[in-house]
């Protein structure tokens, strides 16, 4: 089965596809040779003038064989590259599939688990909340991971809810860190601004919640230090803000580093779960950005060396000193 597969592989069938066509080439070149040779004999048998003969029909056939040729090689290089890419974005959602049923079915078997051991047993009333609290735990997993599903969708759809408008980013930063206390308790995260200046933008602020609560979570959850800590440091670069978020968590390969943008990609692999998430995160925090006229770019010093989330946006209003 694995070699019939072979046979139909895009990069076998484009090799086979340029030996056939360099084969016919040469075929053609060959046939040209001998019809040349026959011509010449006939040019020189009824003493014609071999010249405008000869010449002319030589340009033309070069001519004519060059289109051709450059015509089925692009075709070829067309159909080799779109298939690599199907194969490519196949790949990628069978890992989005795999992670995403995990992502389900595990707090799915946990709730399953303590609705049977109340079934089962009469609990103390301490050991009650406490399994109430981790099925509580399980349900808003449930609810983030469906949550982040229904956000794709719209920010693709561009059916999102609010409006933008004029925007402090810090401001929202600040505000979200504060809604979110208890999720960040156990991290240290410092925002660093130029004193006395305030920066505008225009925002959407539910989709900027949703662009941060994504960087902010992946610092923590991609973090094996005993205290995950993020920096957030804004500053001017001319007519842009630029919001850095740098984290002291697992790093990032270079080779990664414009990948993770893609839709579905993942670092690792869903079949020996060394993949993490749903692949849509990063993708949704680069659509958000674009969405606000700005993008996302990351770099990271590799393995062990955390990494650096630049977000861009246009100013359009600058207060203060």
């Amino acid at each position: 089965m694995d070699r019939a597969k072979w046979f139909f592989h895009p990069i076998l069938v484009f090799i086979l596809s340029l030996a056939a066509l360099g084969t016919s080439l040469i075929l053609y070149i060959y046939w040209y040779i001998e019809v040349s040779a026959g011509l010449k004999s006939v040019v020189e048998k009824f003493n014609l003038d071999e010249g405008q003969i000869l010449t002319v029909q030589t340009w033309v056939v070069i001519l004519v064989l060059s289109i051709l040729v450059a015509v089925i090689l692009l075709g070829m290089l067309l159909i080799f590259v779109y298939s690599h890419k199907i194969v490519q974005l196949y790949r990628m959602q069978h890992n989005f599939i795999n992670n995403f049923t995990h992502e389900l079915k595990t707090p799915v078997a946990s709730l399953r688990l303590y609705l049977e051991t109340f079934q089962k047993y009469a609990l103390q009333r301490e050991d009650q909340l406490k399994y109430i609290d981790f099925m509580l735990a399980d349900t808003q997993r449930l609810s983030d991971t469906i949550t982040r599903i229904l956000n794709l969708a719209r920010i693709e759809s561009k059916s999102y809810p609010g409006e933008f408008s004029l925007q402090d980013p810090v401001d929202l930063i600040h505000r979200l860190m504060e809604k979110n206390r208890h999720f960040f308790s156990n991290c240290r995260v410092q925002v660093h601004t130029p004193p006395g200046e305030s920066f505008f933008c225009r925002l959407n602020p539910a989709l900027f919640d949703i662009l941060l609560m994504n960087l902010m979570t992946n610092a923590i959850k991609y973090n094996a230090a005993n205290q995950p800590a993020v920096d957030i440091r804004v500053r001017l670069n001319k007519a842009r803000l630029q919001i850095q978020f740098e984290d002291n968590g697992i790093g990032i390969d270079q080779r990664e580093c414009k990948k993770i943008f893609k839709k579905f990609y993942q670092i690792g692999r869903a079949e020996d779960m060394t993949a993490k998430g749903t692949g849509i995160g990063l993708y949704m925090v680069q659509s958000i950005a674009r969405s606000h006229g700005g993008s996302v770019t990351a770099s990271s010093g590799g393995s062990g060396q955390g990494a650096v989330f630049t977000l861009s946006l246009p100013l359009v209003e600058k207060r203060g000193a």
